[in-house]
């Protein structure tokens, strides 16, 4: 299609995270098994949330959407990377690539606000015990989501619309394994200023806003434990926040690490390795995390392990 005197590539091609035949082949398997454990696990973290009465509480309401919302946020890139090793064929069709990069967009931002949305929970629920019942009702906490996913979505449609204006006309080589924005910015031929404004100041906002508020979360949280008189008091409040601590450093860590770190040689590297940190790495580990280290996680899964079926004549 001509845009004026550019021609505008009806697909881009996926270069992946390996040119080797045979490193190709390990990857392959290796994500597989990887997207399996993070589907399976986060199904089965929404099972035992759903199932149990007891998890029936604010804490583990938002647990259950960032399950649901990483199963999405995994299920955006890997599913077509997995296709494309099978098939042999590297591309993705323009429109598809647009709707990936949506769909990133919109669960990356949800994880963030999700993971702000849990430390305000854990807030209220360690230094206003005696309120919480009241302010993180069932309607709070759905308020609460519901405005996550409006803000992710209004972020999202924002820059996939301004991409959507570009044109490119030199490379359609994406050197990652899924269309990542920045990287799809790099190899526009026309002006994208407008575009790095936009994705360095709103989308900015929807990884640092989410971030401070998890630090006065934690920061006040820390002030109010330090002054509980009793150390198995101060040990269980802790131990409350232990595995979202976990999570949000995983997920933030690479995120910073990257995103908002000096530029380097291998900036192309660095970015491709911490996006396979963020969208397969920490959803997968994300079940373990709250299973492995959570008491009523794991009793809630011995209760499904050990449930026996019934069975009617």
């Amino acid at each position: 299609m001509e845009v004026g005197n550019l021609t505008q590539f009806s697909e881009f091609l996926l270069l992946g995270l390996s040119e080797d035949a045979r490193e190709q082949q390990l990857i392959f398997i290796l994500f597989l098994v990887m997207y399996l454990v993070t589907v399976l696990g986060n199904l089965l973290i929404i099972l035992a949330i759903v199932t149990e009465s007891r998890l029936h509480t604010p804490m583990y309401f938002f647990l259950a959407n960032l399950a649901f919302v990483d199963i999405c946020f995994t299920s955006t890139t890997i599913p077509k990377m997995l296709v494309n090793h099978v098939t042999g064929h590297r591309g993705i069709p323009y429109a598809g690539c647009l709707t990936q990069t949506f769909l990133f967009i919109l669960f990356a931002s949800l994880d963030c606000f999700l993971l702000g949305v849990m430390a305000y929970d854990r807030y209220e629920a360690i230094c206003h015990p005696l309120h919480y019942g009241m302010s993180m009702t069932p309607e709070v906490c759905s308020l609460l989501v519901g405005a996550s996913w409006a803000v992710a979505f209004g972020n999202s449609l924002v820059q996939v619309i301004l991409l959507s204006h570009l044109s490119f006309c030199t490379h359609n080589q994406v050197h990652n394994f899924f269309c990542e924005l920045s990287t799809l910015l790099n190899l526009a031929c026309s002006d994208t200023l407008l575009n790095n404004v936009v994705s360095n100041s709103e989308g900015s906002l929807t990884v640092v806003l989410p971030f401070i508020g998890i630090l006065i979360s934690y920061w006040l949280i820390f002030s109010t434990v330090m002054r509980i008189p009793s150390k198995t008091g101060r040990q269980k409040a802790f131990s409350t926040c232990s595995s979202h601590l976990s999570v949000v450093c995983l997920f933030y860590g690479t995120l910073i690490g990257v995103y908002f770190s000096p530029a380097s040689s291998d900036k192309t590297q660095e970015k491709t390795v911490a996006a396979v940190m963020y969208t397969v790495v920490t959803p997968m580990m994300n079940p373990f995390i709250y299973s492995l280290r959570n008491k009523d996680m794991k009793g809630a899964f011995r209760s499904i392990v050990n449930r026996k079926p019934v069975f009617t004549q």
